[in-house]
């Protein structure tokens, strides 16, 4: 109702009526709700309660009707978050948990903020491109990512990669792996506390580590200290320089029968069927 003519809903609520899963409209801190921001293209109107408006410049091209709403396309919506997020880590989550629902992939989002004007927040935009990846699963995977890989030297790691034995078996997949070192990360939320995952966690530990992969966890209480988290991913280095070439029977090549699904290309291509055979075990909106 208080959309003008020309104005559309954007950033994290138009991608959660999208059916985006991350965006709930929560902050950090777990308990305060974000505003909903309308997009008004330079018109201004009166503040609200649980609403925000930007004034900022709004394209024809950049709106689109979504099940009786206007709100802006995913590309706009996720650059804003984007644009407007306090640190680099939020927008590389923003671009990431976009891609995880399929709206937006990097290389589009590259095109996107190559043709944006100089508005606030490009540099964070382009800074966040530069380290997103299309198949993490989680905000919280996508944190311990960044600071794994921004640890001195650290490597660009793979997000839930499969990972098969020298038979073609599907042993695991971890939320990141660095095949060069032979290391694997996890982390471990509240949803894998219930006995019968947390026995299935340790099954795969089990399994990965009989293959030669390291293994490193990180779990919710490591947000208070980074540095034992930074000391354990250090120990798991070292121990995997000890695994000889030859006791690593892992092998990240798939077999031939495998059906990728790690980037948003691969997801959107397949078909309904395909869909909920392969991707049944990601959160939905």
């Amino acid at each position: 109702m208080l959309l003008p003519t020309y104005g559309a809903i954007t950033g994290w609520a138009a991608l959660r009526w999208q059916r985006a899963a991350w965006f709930d409209g929560v902050s950090d801190d777990g308990h305060t709700s974000r505003p909903v921001t309308l997009a008004t293209g330079g018109r201004t109107l009166r503040q609200q309660p649980g609403i925000a408006v930007s004034e900022e410049g709004l394209s024809p091209s950049e709106l689109m009707v979504v099940d009786g709403l206007r709100v802006t396309h995913p590309l706009r919506s996720t650059s804003f978050e984007m644009r407007h997020a306090r640190f680099d880590e939020q927008a590389v989550t923003a671009l990431d948990m976009s891609a995880y629902s399929d709206l937006v992939s990097i290389e589009e989002m590259v095109g996107h903020v190559a043709r944006m004007l100089p508005v606030t927040g490009v540099p964070r935009c382009r800074r966040a491109v530069a380290l997103a990846d299309e198949n993490s699963w989680s905000p919280r995977e996508t944190r311990m990512r960044l600071l794994w890989e921004g640890m001195a030297d650290g490597p660009r790691l793979l997000c839930n990669v499969p990972v098969f034995d020298r038979l073609g078996r599907h042993v695991a997949t971890p939320d990141l792996l660095d095949p060069a070192a032979g290391v694997a990360g996890e982390y471990e939320g509240s949803v894998h506390l219930p006995a019968a995952r947390r026995a299935h966690d340790v099954r795969r530990e089990h399994e990965l580590r009989i293959l030669g992969l390291e293994y490193v966890t990180m779990v919710g209480a490591d947000q208070a200290d980074l540095a034992g988290l930074q000391a354990r991913i250090t120990a798991a280095y070292g121990r995997a320089r000890r695994v000889p070439d030859d006791q690593r029977a892992w092998t990240i090549q798939p077999p031939a029968w495998w059906v990728s699904t790690t980037s948003v290309a691969q997801r959107r291509a397949l078909t309904v069927a395909q869909r909920e055979r392969l991707l049944t075990h990601r959160r939905v909106a």
